[in-house]
């Protein structure tokens, strides 16, 4: 088998493909041939040795955990109706294994492809999807509220601005340059440019100068504290990302004035809830969310793939393909 391995935290050159021998499904595990395997901001932090402490791991390993393709094996102890199924799912274990063109996972980690929804959005779903879910149940947006989104168009981002006009919410997304705002525009949101120096006066602008009900913050960063001030007294802060580097840092007079939810709150809550896997791969399935997939790359360019992620050359999800 062919995967991608990291021999020492670095720049995307330690990405490398190598051979692998193929493994056997154990009791109670499945072997999918992978055909799709999403790319993300956190693959790039723990590639470089700056991935959150949840998520260690050391060289070398195989990055990447959620994959689309069907299932070609099954262990001893599962049920064989499995075999040919198109699937979503993740490599066995906390972290790691995704890249590569066949994987081991488990079946309760596995979900059924619904019919009419291709392997690439499902793929794009599976993770994002469910996290997206998770912090709208933890902090929730109501109909005439206005709300901030940040990224406003990357693969969980683009998702957050769906759900949210669903609910019937004002949606406004910070994006970078204007292919990524014609994106955010054709998704029923505002945008504003974040690499602009007053872009928090155009989000107010947006609003009419009325202060902000909700920020979505998965930046962190100089980007989230500035968020801070857009936000009217009890307003709500959900910050689950920082693909800035560092998180944000919240003073005592925003901690007191505030609704505040962080990474910490969300251990526990965090996304691979078979529950709303289910729920996001149907909305897809039904036309009701439509992951963007931005760029797609064959398995040995996963080191362009995270050059591209890294300067922000991307919108959307960004997978690599197996033929």
């Amino acid at each position: 088998m062919r995967a991608i391995t990291v021999s020492r935290f670095g720049d995307p050159s330690v990405l490398e493909q190598i051979e692998l021998p193929t493994p056997e499904p154990g009791e109670g595990e499945l072997r999918i041939a992978v055909k799709a395997a999403g790319v993300g901001w956190l693959d790039a932090l723990i590639r470089r040795g700056d991935g959150p402490d949840e998520f260690g791991v050391e060289p070398p390993y195989v990055p990447g955990s959620a994959v689309a393709g069907i299932v070609e094996a099954v262990g001893a102890g599962v049920d064989q109706t499995w075999l040919g199924k198109e699937v979503v799912s993740s490599a066995v274990g906390d972290y790691g294994g995704g890249y590569a063109d066949t994987v081991i996972a488990l079946p309760e980690d596995t979900f059924p492809v619904p019919a009419g929804l291709d392997l690439q959005h499902a793929v794009a779903l599976l993770n994002d999807g469910s996290t997206a879910l998770a912090l709208l149940e933890k902090t929730p947006v109501r109909a005439g509220e206005r709300i901030l989104v940040a990224p406003g168009v990357g693969g969980l981002g683009s998702l957050m601005v769906q759900l949210a006009r669903a609910a019937g919410a004002t949606v406004i997304a910070a994006v970078r340059g204007g292919e990524k705002a014609a994106i955010a525009r054709k998704l029923g949101a505002e945008p504003v440019d974040y690499s602009v120096a007053d872009w928090t006066g155009e989000a107010l602008a947006r609003t009419g100068g009325k202060r902000l009900d909700v920020v979505f913050d998965g930046v962190g960063g100089e980007l989230g504290a500035a968020s801070l001030a857009l936000l009217k007294n009890g307003g709500r802060f959900s910050g689950y990302g920082m693909s800035s580097g560092a998180e944000t840092v919240i003073g005592d007079a925003d901690r007191a004035r505030l609704s505040l939810v962080d990474m910490s709150q969300l251990v526990g809550f965090w996304p691979d809830n078979p529950r709303r896997v289910r729920e996001v791969l149907r909305q897809a399935a039904e036309g009701k969310l439509t992951p963007i997939i931005g760029r797609t790359y064959p398995l040995s360019e996963a080191s362009a793939a995270h050059s591209d992620i890294e300067a922000r050359r991307y919108t959307g999800k960004s997978l690599l393909v197996v033929p």
